[in-house]
């Protein structure tokens, strides 16, 4: 697969104003308070900076990495904490930041993960949602765009390892993709 495969889905300013929008939003629920954001690494990465750079409220920033894609384009369903959250969530209002719902396993098992350490409350945003290949029942607090059943690249989702950096969501035909 090259760059010259991929058909834009979202460019780079659609992108920012939809994370200004949602900062927004968040910031209207949650003012008043502070937040603790909790980035999913690597894909959410990019997403969780300019949501971060967007708030207008009292917040703080982690990380925690899990994968379930390996090198392929399907999930094996299994998760894998890669690495642990920094900071102690008990008491804290917290923000899972992930890049996309598509089976739900990930998004399914962080906020399962997060809950036994006592946060005061869990909510999720995440930048693009997958809903035709839906195998947990999961949804998200804060959505930044529905998709078809396409497989997404660029603004930190990438196709092994590579594409992490565009600017923009591209898709990718499933002939293009060689598993």
């Amino acid at each position: 697969m090259v760059e010259s495969d991929l058909q834009v889905l979202f460019d780079s300013d659609r992108i920012q104003q939809r994370v200004f929008e949602l900062a927004r939003n968040i910031s209207r629920d949650y003012a008043g308070g502070s937040l603790h954001l909790v980035g999913v690494l690597r894909g959410a990465y990019p997403f969780t900076r300019d949501l971060s750079k967007s708030l207008l409220i009292p917040h703080t920033v982690d990380f925690i990495s899990v994968a379930s894609y390996g090198d392929g384009t399907e999930s094996s369903g299994e998760i894998q904490l890669r690495r642990k959250l920094g900071h102690p969530v008990k008491g804290r209002d917290v923000l899972i930041v992930d890049d996309i719902i598509d089976t739900g396993t990930t998004l399914s098992w962080l906020v399962d993960h997060v809950q036994p350490l006592a946060p005061r409350s869990i909510r999720t945003c995440c930048l693009l949602d997958k809903p035709a290949r839906r195998q947990f029942p999961v949804s998200t607090n804060y959505l930044g765009f529905p998709i078809d059943d396409l497989f997404v690249v660029g603004y930190g989702l990438d196709y092994q390892e590579k594409y992490r950096e565009l600017p923009y969501i591209s898709w990718v035909s499933p002939r293009t993709v060689v598993t």
